[in-house]
C-alpha cells in the first residue's frame, strides 16, 4: 500500500488506478471510524441508536471459540489459492466448490461463538420466527388473522421478526418443524446452508449477463466475503439466496441460446413472488430484474416475438403465483405492511435518528461487504464513466478506445451492480432501514461483492476482507 502511495514512482495508468483503489478504501474506513465515534458519542449522551457498539447491532466481547483455527484456515486457504482454483477449474465444479467453501466459512466463523451461541440459539430469542411457530397450528387461519397482531397492542402481538415480515418467512421454520427438523440447530443449519447458495446464483448471473472471466475472477471474493459473519443463522441470508436465484434464473432466461431456457422465467417469477412475502424490502429488486432485463435485450431483440411475449408470460404466471396463493389464504400484504410502518415506529425505529443512520447504515455496507468492496465500486465507477458519450473536437488527434469483448462485458457487470447499489441506497433513503442493516441488506451485499471482479492483485484484497472478517467476529458478539 506505500508503494501505491509513493510520488516518487512512475504514474502509470495502472499505478494511478491502484493508488485510487487505495483511497476508496480508506474512505470507506474512515466512514466506519466516523460512525463508530459519533454513533458511540450519540449512544452514551442522549441512548437513541438502541445499540451497543454503534454502528452494528453488537457487544464488543473479545473471545475465541471451536471455529476459530478452522476458520483462520479457510481464509488463508482461500487467499492463498482461490484466485487460482477459480480461473483454472471446470465451470460446474467450480460453482460446487464454491458453495463449499462458502457454507465452511460461514459455519466456521458462526462457530467461533460456540454451537448454542453462535448456531442453534440465534432463531430462539424472544424477537425470532421460532417464538411464534406454534401459534401456526392452522396455518389458513393464522393467515387470515395474521394483521390483526402486528401493531404492539393488539392481542397477543408478534414477536419483532414475525411482525416484520411477511409469513412466508415464518412458515418456512414452521414447514421444517412440520417435518421434523425441529430447533434451533436444525433452523440454523438451514438458513446457513441456503444462504451460501447465494454466493453460486451470482456468479451463474455474471457469467450469463458479463461473462465468464469476471465470474471466475469475483468468485474468491464471494465466497470469502465478511458479510458470512451475518449469513451464520440469520434468516436474512436464507432471502439473499433466494432473491439472488430469482435474478440468476432471469438472467439465464434473457441470455440463453436455446429455446428451453425461456422456460427459466417462470421460476424465476415464482422466486420474485417467494421473496416479496418474505420480507417487504425485496420489493426493491424489482429494479435489479429491469437491469437484467435491460441487459439482456440484446438477446431479446434477436427472439421471434412469440418466444418473447412467452417469455413474458412465463415471468408474469410464475411471479403472481406466491402472492395469489397468500391472498386466497387471506393475508393482506397491502394492510399488514401498513401494520408494519405503525409497528416500526412504536419500537426502536421511532427512536433512532434518521439523520445518523441515514449515512451510518452505509457504514455497516462496508462491514459486511469489505474495503475491497469499495475499490470495487470505484473501478465500477470509472467502467460507467467511460461509457458516457464524448463530445467530438475539431482539432482533435487522439484515437478512440476500441471497444472490445471484456469492454462490453466489464460495461454490463457494471450495470448490474449499480442496479443492486441503487436498490440499497432506495431501502436506505426510506427510513425502515434504521441500523441493523448488516442483517436486513444482505441480499443486497452479495450483489455489491461482484464488483471486486474489477480488481487486480485479488490476494492482497482477499487478505483484507478476511481479516475484516476474522476481526469482527473474534471483537464482537453480534446479535444475529
Amino acid at each position: 500500500m506505500t508503494a501505491l502511495l509513493r510520488r516518487d514512482l512512475p504514474a502509470t495508468p495502472c499505478r494511478v488506478a491502484l493508488r485510487r483503489d487505495v483511497y476508496a478504501a480508506v474512505a470507506a474506513a474512515l466512514l466506519v471510524t466516523a460512525a463508530i465515534l459519533i454513533g458511540r458519542h450519540i449512544q452514551y449522551t442522549h441512548h437513541t441508536l438502541v445499540v451497543h457498539w454503534p454502528p452494528l447491532l453488537a457487544t464488543w466481547e473479545p473471545h475465541v471459540g471451536p471455529g476459530t483455527p478452522v476458520a483462520v484456515l479457510v481464509a488463508a486457504a482461500v487467499v492463498a489459492y482461490g484466485p487460482a482454483v477459480a480461473a483454472r477449474l471446470p465451470w460446474r465444479p467450480l460453482l460446487a466448490a464454491s458453495w463449499a467453501a462458502a457454507m465452511t466459512w460461514i459455519w466456521t466463523l458462526a462457530l467461533i461463538d460456540g454451537w448454542g451461541r453462535g448456531i442453534a440459539g440465534r432463531l430462539t430469542t424472544r424477537y425470532e420466527y421460532l417464538r411464534g411457530i406454534d401459534r401456526f397450528h392452522d396455518i389458513p387461519a393464522t393467515l387470515r388473522d395474521f394483521t390483526h397482531h402486528i401493531v404492539l397492542g393488539s392481542p397477543a402481538p408478534w414477536p419483532t421478526h414475525i411482525a416484520g415480515h411477511p409469513p412466508a418467512a415464518t412458515l418456512t421454520f414452521v414447514l421444517l418443524d412440520r417435518i421434523g427438523l425441529r430447533g434451533g440447530g436444525w433452523a440454523g443449519a438451514w438458513c446457513i446452508t441456503a444462504g451460501a447458495t447465494a454466493c453460486v446464483a451470482v456468479l451463474v448471473a455474471v457469467r450469463a449477463l458479463a461473462d465468464e472471466t469476471l465470474a471466475r475472477q469475483a468468485a474468491p471474493f464471494l465466497v470469502l466475503a465478511p458479510a458470512a459473519v451475518w449469513m451464520g443463522t440469520s434468516a436474512d441470508a436464507y432471502f439473499a439466496a433466494v432473491a439472488a436465484w430469482a435474478v440468476a434464473l432471469l438472467a439465464l432466461a434473457v441470455t440463453g441460446g436455446s429455446v428451453r431456457s425461456v422456460f427459466y422465467a417462470a421460476p424465476s417469477g415464482l422466486l420474485f413472488g417467494l421473496a416479496c412475502y418474505l420480507s417487504y424490502g425485496l420489493t426493491l429488486f424489482a429494479l435489479i430484474a429491469v437491469a437484467v432485463l435491460l441487459l439482456g435485450r440484446g438477446r431479446l431483440r434477436q427472439r421471434p416475438v412469440p418466444l418473447f411475449a412467452l417469455l413474458l408470460v412465463l415471468l408474469l404466471v410464475g411471479l403472481a403465483v406466491v402472492p395469489t396463493a397468500f391472498t386466497l389464504a387471506g393475508f393482506d400484504w397491502w394492510e399488514a405492511y401498513r401494520q408494519l410502518v405503525t409497528r416500526y415506529y412504536q419500537g426502536a425505529g421511532g427512536v433512532r435518528p434518521y439523520g445518523y443512520w441515514v449515512w451510518a447504515n452505509l457504514a455497516c455496507t462496508v462491514l459486511i461487504t469489505g474495503l475491497a468492496t469499495a475499490a470495487g465500486l470505484r473501478r465500477t465507477g470509472a467502467v460507467l464513466l467511460r461509457l458516457r458519450p464524448r463530445a467530438a473536437t475539431p482539432h482533435s488527434t487522439a484515437t478512440p478506445s476500441p471497444i472490445t469483448r471484456s469492454t462490453v462485458a466489464e460495461s454490463r457487470l457494471a450495470l448490474l451492480v449499480s442496479a443492486a447499489l441503487l436498490a440499497l441506497l432506495a431501502a436506505d433513503l426510506s427510513g425502515m432501514s434504521k441500523a441493523e442493516t448488516e442483517r436486513i441488506w444482505l441480499p443486497f451485499a452479495v450483489w455489491l461483492l461482484a464488483s471486486c471482479a474489477f480488481l487486480p492483485r485479488p490476494r492482497a484484497w482477499l487478505a483484507a476482507q478476511a481479516v475484516l472478517a476474522l476481526l469482527l467476529n473474534h471483537l464482537l458478539l453480534t446479535s444475529w
